[in-house]
């Protein structure tokens, strides 16, 4: 690998293939032919760098193909818990005195490797978490994205901040890492969050417990083996998959780990935080949680709203991957003049989505990601019914996998339960207002603040919504999912987590601490040095 540092060019995002062209489409297919043939494989713990093993396994199903296993991977112990975090304490003292460009060039390295096997990745992403073409190109994309814009953030923060002088004084402020991780991604972005949230914390100079979802452990295991191929030293990311209440517990109390870094459920978050926040015997930290938890998505329909893009933008918002967005449009509001066009027209877009099996090309929605969570959308889909008026969709979509049909409930009341609870599934509500007034509250009347959308051509209106609309990211005349590191800096308010702007430029900052060192010095060595350079 041979980039040099000193001539980064300027970052910008990796495109996003649509599969038109033939050679990419033969690509993939020659991809998902050979990731399947070594399907079924072993992925053992990993700590500091040595596989471990263990007496029991996790194994990840194709959720398109429930029979069909996508490989196993070691189930930790707590025993195992605790040498990874202390094994990440000893090696953190070496790899916090690298410097900064070394740290950047490791992941600089490892966005070469992934660019190279990138449709290696997309077909594991089909078939462990149900990623239809797209989607999966845009997962392993955006994984690219952080390794490089993080590199690159490292570099910057290498640089001292300016400060006010002060006469015969030597001024810096640094910023250090913070020490031991625990990393816990979720599924639903098994790549790019996973690669995002560990390649912060290691570029950082932290040392990283990683523990990844139980529904996509296999693509946490080949990634942690790219960082090991780029030469990433043992004991910087610890591979420890288990159970959250087994060892996720015990990996967020243990006194040696200084953060946690989460992605997942509201409840989840929660529990993390209350447990983090209680001091453990030798703890001598606040420990600190970056913490990104989900939402209940609006897209306001103003009565002047290009109506045709914004039917897309609903329909491409909700139903894209299978609503397993934290992002995703889950409630429609729309102005009374409108909104019975509105809902005909959307009937109608819903009509065109195809469900099947994501390997695929013609695939629109996939499977959910297990039957659990297919249970509980077919459960909201029930009582949004009695709650609403469905238009759309309502059922199992197949029977050989967890296929659900993309499902639309008109005339839903704004405190109804499927127009509060985040279902994380293919269920839109759509909820009629008065007017804009009308709208913009019931946009705000969730306990989230993630994601949010405008649909007017009323310069006012969207001023309004700017100051009103109460969403970390809010997005206008356009779709409400699709955040590009470093353009759409990510997280939310209130119960969507504490605001953790990732692919931002003070995301890092949330992996160090600041340091100020005042030099008293003479003003004959002052000048001494003045004059010598």
């Amino acid at each position: 690998m041979s980039t040099t540092l000193e001539r980064v060019a300027p970052f910008r995002n990796e495109t996003v293939r649509t599969f038109s062209d033939p050679a990419e489409r033969a690509s993939l297919e020659a991809a998902l032919q050979r990731v399947g043939t070594a399907s079924g494989q072993h992925y053992p713990v990993i700590i500091d760098g040595k596989p471990v093993e263990t007496e029991k396994r996790i194994v990840s199903y194709n959720p398109a193909h429930p029979d069909e296993i996508v490989g196993t991977v070691g189930s930790a112990t707590l025993g195992q818990a605790n040498t990874a975090i202390e094994t990440a304490a000893k090696r953190f003292e070496s790899w916090r005195r690298l410097s900064a460009h070394e740290r950047a060039q490791y992941l600089l390295d490892a966005a070469e490797v992934v660019r190279n096997k990138r449709d290696d990745f997309n077909a594991l992403l089909i078939g462990e978490v149900g990623k239809s073409w797209v989607e999966a190109d845009a997962d392993t994309a955006e994984a690219i994205d952080f390794l490089e814009f993080y590199a690159r953030e490292a570099l910057r923060y290498a640089e001292p901040p300016p400060l006010v002088p002060v006469r015969g004084e030597e001024n810096r402020l640094e910023y250090i890492p913070l020490g031991v991780g625990v990393v816990i991604p979720p599924w639903n972005f098994a790549f790019a969050i996973m690669a995002g949230m560990t390649s912060a914390a290691i570029v950082a100079g932290n040392t990283v417990v990683l523990k990844p979802s139980s529904d996509s452990p296999v693509i946490a295991a080949w990634f942690v083996d790219v960082l090991h191929q780029v030469g990433v030293p043992p004991g910087v990311v610890n591979f420890v998959p288990g159970s959250g209440r087994t060892i996720g517990d015990a990996l967020v109390a243990h006194p040696k780990t200084r953060f946690v870094a989460f992605t997942g459920s509201k409840e989840v978050g929660l529990h993390i935080n209350e447990l983090a926040s209680k001091l453990q015997p030798g703890q001598v930290w606040i420990k600190r949680v970056i913490a990104e938890m989900g939402g209940k998505d609006s897209i306001i329909v103003a009565a002047d709203a290009d109506l045709d893009a914004a039917v897309e933008g609903v329909a491409v918002s909700a139903f894209g991957f299978q609503g397993q967005k934290c992002s995703a449009c889950s409630r429609a509001i729309v102005e009374s003049p409108v909104y019975d066009t509105f809902v005909q027209r959307l009937r109608e877009r819903v009509k065109k989505i195809v469900v099947g099996d994501p390997a695929e090309p013609s695939t629109y929605m996939g499977p959910v990601i297990n039957e659990a969570a297919m249970r509980s959308i077919l459960d909201y889909i029930e009582r949004g019914k009695k709650e609403g008026r469905l238009i759309s969709g309502g059922e199992r979509a197949r029977s050989d996998g967890y296929f659900v049909e993309p499902t639309v409930i008109a005339d839903v009341p704004p405190d109804a339960v499927v127009a509060q609870e985040e279902i994380f599934g293919p269920v839109l509500a759509v909820i009629k207002a008065r007017d804009y007034d009308d709208a913009l509250h019931i946009a705000n009347n969730t306990v989230f603040g993630l994601t949010g959308s405008v649909y007017s051509q009323d310069e006012s209106k969207l001023e309004r919504a700017r100051d009103e609309f109460f969403v970390g990211n809010l997005y206008l005349n356009r779709k409400s999912t699709g955040a590009l590191v470093g353009a759409h800096p990510f997280g939310g308010f209130n119960m969507s987590g504490t605001d953790s702007k990732a692919g931002g430029y003070d995301y890092l900052m949330l992996f160090t601490q600041a340091k100020t060192v005042s030099k008293k010095v003479d003003a004959a060595s002052r000048d001494a040095r003045a004059g010598g350079e």
